[in-house]
């Protein structure tokens, strides 16, 4: 009979062909072989963690942090089972339980397949500790923590989760840091747009423009911003000279369309989303303004086509509830 530690010792190699068919997505193979290994006593080392690594790559997050908490338990100083143990817990939507995980595991591997910066800081900013996540940010980017362009970027990734008034916060930071610094007034403006302050948009768009007369993306938001403010004159300028610019975006095409179809140039618009539709077919706001255009037209087929197309991109993209097993 051979004794524990030989059991670990010949389970090694196989511990690696399993990770390896971890790795190349045949997780539920490797499963069936791992929980055979882990019904031995004890368990061979190694083997929770690779249980919680399958379980996470089929989005079995609760079992998976069952798993890691196993591996920690029989190993405390495992790192890896660590930082995926925080990686679970934040797909799980435990932001604040992840935080000491991801904090206590200072040698990051290639397995986790994020950066862990960026992960650590997210969860900060899921539990209100912004200057936190404004460290994790500028040590991911290599920025230092409390120069202008830390706080800049916190911003941008405040505002992508909608903590716009701390978003507001940390970008006015950075300019009073770095007055010149580039993109500062579009995230403000940005802010702005989302928060519907529609005349402070416009204002901080048009600083940037000063700033940098050749960013293609400026006069885009600039159009939106007009646009919605119901300028459809000045939207359709911005918009033009942002397609100048910026050629092979669909952004400044759809808007343009949408402009023109309020200044009652349906035959124009049509030009602009044709144009939008061969270079993204996926977009059912393309179809659905080609729809108007042609209805405007009195191209009635047409327009029953887009507007089906619409209706058929739009439902396929919609989530849906799956069954829990």
């Amino acid at each position: 009979m051979s004794s524990p530690g030989a059991a670990a010792v010949e389970a090694t190699p196989s511990l690696t062909q399993l990770r390896a068919m971890i790795d190349r997505g045949l997780a539920v193979d490797a499963l069936k072989q791992l929980d055979v290994l882990a019904a031995q006593q004890p368990v061979p080392t190694g083997v929770n963690r690779l249980r919680g690594l399958a379980l996470y790559s089929t989005n079995d997050f609760t079992d998976a942090d069952v798993a890691f908490a196993s591996a920690l338990k029989q190993d405390p100083h495992d790192e890896e089972s660590a930082q995926l143990r925080g990686l679970t817990l934040f797909r799980m939507g435990r932001p604040a339980a992840a935080i000491p995980f991801l904090e206590s595991a200072s040698n990051w591997t290639s397995q986790t397949r994020v950066d862990p910066n960026y992960v650590l800081a997210l969860c900060y900013i899921d539990t209100n500790q912004y200057d936190n996540a404004r460290r994790a940010f500028a040590t991911q980017y290599g920025f230092a923590a409390d120069s202008a362009p830390a706080y800049l970027l916190t911003a941008r990734m405040l505002l992508r989760r909608d903590y716009l008034i701390v978003a507001q916060q940390f970008a006015t930071k950075a300019l009073e840091l770095e007055p010149q610094l580039p993109l500062a007034h579009s995230l403000l403006g940005e802010v702005a747009l989302a928060g519907e302050h529609l005349d402070t948009a416009i204002a901080e768009f048009e600083k940037e423009r000063l700033r940098n007369p050749l960013d293609g993306s400026i006069y885009d938001r600039l159009g939106d911003a007009y646009s919605r403010a119901g300028d459809y004159t000045k939207a359709q300028q911005s918009l033009q000279r942002a397609l100048l610019l910026e050629p092979t975006t669909t952004g400044p095409y759809i808007l343009l369309g949408k402009v023109l179809l309020k200044r009652q140039d349906p035959a124009s618009a049509v030009m602009y989303l044709e144009r939008a539709e061969k270079m993204d077919s996926s977009n059912y706001i393309t179809h659905s303004l080609l729809g108007q255009a042609y209805r405007s037209l009195g191209r009635a087929e047409d327009a029953s086509r887009e507007t089906e197309v619409s209706h058929k991109i739009q439902a396929a993209n919609e989530p849906k509830l799956e069954t829990l097993h």
